[in-house]
């Protein structure tokens, strides 16, 4: 649907590459910033809003002769470049690449993503800062190949952000935290081996944190014919004392259903906020087609006092479908296409201020109307 406000707010050409982290042992021209996008969203102290900007930074020249390079950090020797023999793989997707031919699939990434921290004004309509000295990089050998698609919650006087770490080692979730939403300390890692997209509920439920995790994998077993449910990558809870130790939640959350327009696979998306009608839960639903399908903002109402019970799921009619009409005057820089990923959430009064990353690309603010979740 329509909104007043619905636009790009912070691009690839707003990015300044030479003050990247890369830098640091990259020659600056060799790269360039394939996406600025997936935003995670916190309200600072003081009433601006914080973006931290998920940079995917990739080589210009990605192949070379007869090998596909990539960019990588360690602790001894920073930002360097590897490279594997081009013959045996896929490079159909301008993300990864990937070894054929192997019984496990294996992939490396053509960027190497870090976190930009981007402060706009508290209706999110304009760049007040941003603070390339606050960027995030890699600090462990398990984010060797980079620190992917924040999310942020405030938990009482605290920030907790959630990151995506990604390496040979393991595809898994780092924690930071802050005492101001622009200083962070890595906590290290909290869920291991590909469990995505974890949020962290805006508030304690008994004393608890609570979050949506969504484990991925490369099988999954059928529901029974007459289940409504289809299998796949869904979203689960998992709750902790104190925020690093994680146990799972055993009723289920939230899976992707046949009858719905989301019926390929759901992920969380913004951090789940606190409303007068409960947990409040906007979470990208993927249509098959395409190169990647096409990605849609969804919600859904969870329990204030238990979030497993879901007492209202809208995955038929989006909240938020991707817009072409944004991302036309980067046209020319676009790689994927058909993709909306709602990454935050922030009261602004008869509305939500809703970030996304559009197209893998930019970031969209859009204020939609408390009206719409009635």
């Amino acid at each position: 649907m329509p909104y007043a406000v619905d636009r790009l707010v912070f691009t690839p050409d707003d990015v300044d590459l030479s003050r990247s982290p890369l830098r640091q042992g990259l020659p600056f021209g060799s790269t360039y910033v394939l996406g600025a996008f997936n935003p995670g969203l916190a309200v600072l102290p003081g009433g601006n809003l914080l973006l931290m900007v998920r940079i995917a930074e990739a080589l210009r020249q990605p192949m070379t002769g007869h090998v596909i390079r990539a960019i990588r950090w360690t602790a001894e020797l920073g930002y360097g470049i590897v490279e594997w023999p081009l013959a045996g793989m896929d490079v159909s997707d301008p993300r990864v690449f990937a070894l054929t031919g192997q019984a496990n699939r294996q992939i490396g990434v053509t960027s190497l993503s870090w976190l930009l921290p981007v402060e706009l004004t508290p209706d999110g309509l304009a760049v007040v800062a941003v603070h390339y000295d606050r960027a995030i990089g890699p600090r462990a050998s398990w984010q060797e190949y980079g620190a992917e698609d924040a999310r942020i919650s405030r938990i009482g006087e605290a920030w907790y952000m959630t990151v995506c770490s990604v390496s040979a080692e393991r595809h898994s979730t780092a924690l930071y935290t802050s005492a101001n939403a622009m200083d962070w300390d890595l906590q290290g890692m909290v869920l291991d081996h590909q469990n995505k997209d974890m949020l962290l509920f805006e508030g304690l439920i008994d004393g608890d944190f609570w979050a949506l995790t969504r484990p991925m994998g490369s099988l999954y077993f059928l529901f029974p014919p007459d289940s409504p449910w289809r299998g796949g990558p869904s979203i689960n809870l998992a709750r902790s004392p104190d925020a690093l130790h994680w146990k799972p939640v055993e009723t289920g959350g939230i899976r992707a259903r046949k009858a719905a327009l989301a019926s390929e696979k759901v992920g969380g998306g913004a951090q789940p906020v606190l409303t007068p009608d409960g947990w409040l839960v906007l979470y990208p639903g993927v249509e098959a087609g395409g190169t990647v399908g096409t990605y849609r903002t969804f919600w859904a109402l969870l329990d204030a006092k238990d979030p497993t019970k879901t007492l209202r799921l809208e995955d038929q009619a989006a909240v938020l479908e991707p817009a072409p009409a944004l991302t036309e005057p980067l046209k020319s820089q676009m790689y994927l296409d058909d993709v909306v990923f709602t990454t935050g959430l922030a009261d602004g009064g008869d509305h939500w201020i809703a970030l996304s990353g559009e197209a893998d690309l930019a970031c969209r603010v859009t204020h939609i109307p408390k009206s719409v979740f009635a």
